[in-house]
């Protein structure tokens, strides 16, 4: 490891004390280093802008700034146990390159005000791919609602069949969900798109920086003002990106769970492609839903992360180094939300209904509600016409049909007024 640019003279530096403040900090820097030089780019430019750099220095930087880019992204550097962390790596790189050119990058920034700005544009990545995989996965629903909109399959409440209901409703129900998610995810995208770069340490620094360039020079809606702010905002951003991501997630979640009862014998509706379930390694009777089970299981690991910055958050204002931390929970917890929802579209596009099974699903009980609301419309109290349904609910279906409950059920948003228009018009706009 290289000199360290805070050890002080005459104090060595206790290397089981290092390993333990380091932490993961190079492994997971390697998540964010292409931010970071990004950032450290803008920053050099920033530098030249009010006169600590000369074109030449600036030119010099950026170019070995693209080259290490260059060079970590095909593999010939690896960022290592060489080095501290990031940061350092690129401070390293720059000095044997260039000299005292190199050393000049730090000019005005801390350690933590680069892997501030570097997990910001990180986190505005990801919120991107949320909001555009929650469009996705919509779109799918969207598409698969018209068409199977009077595909009769079985309703359910508490787990137990209720009421004839359609796979147009089943897949709005998910259409909607999604796009929520998405619109929450462009919404936290406006949050956290702003620049924290130049805030340093959370005090400003005595130098006139141009953050107003860095701003523009990296893509952020706006400048973060306050330096204090930018600190408080740490955890707090990562809170919000997390809690968005967690959205798309909780529906995934429910949305495997309908498949895992779905899918199994006992229900035997759906049918999914081979390639999204595994044999049984003693059962050769079977094969199993791993891929859902395991959608099942991914919110747990973005509910992980939440919970861990949220309890790194109770601190006082001001740089605090518990808040490394965070750089771990979002790595893990986008890592596997984002993950999961990548194979969501193309399994719900491919999933197949098992029309024989779904048609027998629905008994004569499942038209009682249909019963009580005729006799309700005709006149009778619904509490004595809910009762007289029930008592007769063994012969409710004789007469009926599936497709008939589906067309007398108008109510907005139900089967034969699925408002699939008003959906298509917010996810145009999401």
């Amino acid at each position: 490891m290289s000199e360290l640019l805070w050890q002080k003279p005459g104090v060595a530096v206790d290397a089981q004390i290092q390993a333990f403040l380091a932490g993961d900090d190079v492994l997971l820097d390697r998540e964010f280093f292409l931010h970071d030089i990004a950032a450290s780019a803008a920053h050099a430019e920033g530098l030249q802008r009010i006169g600590i750099l000369t074109l030449d220095e600036l030119g010099g930087l950026k170019r070995e700034l693209a080259n290490l880019a260059d060079d970590f992204s095909n593999g010939a550097f690896v960022l290592d146990e060489r080095f501290e962390d990031g940061h350092s790596a690129i401070e390293a790189r720059l000095t044997e390159r260039l000299g005292d050119a190199g050393r000049k990058i730090h000019t005005g920034r801390s350690r933590n005000d680069q892997v501030l700005v570097a997990t910001r544009l990180w986190l505005k990545e990801k919120l991107v791919r949320v909001a555009q995989l929650s469009r996705e996965i919509a779109k799918v629903a969207l598409d698969r609602a018209e068409a199977e909109k009077d595909l009769a399959v079985p309703g359910y409440t508490h787990i137990q069949r209720a009421v004839v209901s359609s796979a147009g409703m089943w897949w709005a129900g998910w259409a909607e969900a999604f796009i929520d998610d998405a619109v929450r995810a462009a919404d936290t995208l406006a949050l956290v798109d702003c620049n924290p770069l130049g805030t340093a340490a959370g005090y400003g620094v005595n130098l006139r920086l141009d953050r107003e360039h860095t701003t523009q020079a990296l893509g952020f809606a706006r400048m973060q003002v306050s330096p204090i702010y930018a600190q408080l905002s740490r955890g707090k951003f990562e809170l919000a990106a997390l809690e968005a991501l967690g959205s798309a997630t909780l529906d995934l979640r429910r949305i495997a769970w309908d498949l895992s009862l779905f899918t199994s014998a006992e229900f035997g509706f759906v049918a999914l492609p081979p390639q999204y379930t595994t044999g049984s390694s003693i059962m050769p009777n079977k094969r199993n839903p791993d891929v859902i089970e395991l959608m099942r299981a991914t919110h747990a690991s973005v509910a992980a992360a939440r919970t861990e910055i949220e309890q790194l958050l109770s601190l006082p204002s001001g740089y605090h180094r518990d808040l490394q931390s965070s750089k771990g929970a979002i790595f893990h917890g986008f890592g596997r939300g984002l993950a999961a929802l990548e194979l969501l579209p193309a399994l719900l596009a491919n999933l197949d209904w098992r029309e024989d099974r779904l048609r027998a699903a629905i008994d004569s009980g499942m038209y009682a509600t249909d019963v009580a609301v005729e006799a309700a419309i005709a006149g009778v109290p619904f509490r004595e016409a809910y009762k007289a349904a029930a008592a007769s609910s063994e012969t409710a279906g004789q007469g009926r049909t599936p497709e008939g409950s589906l067309a007398a059920r108008t109510s907005p948003g139900a089967a034969a007024d699925l408002r699939l228009d008003a959906l298509r018009a917010r996810w145009e706009a999401s």
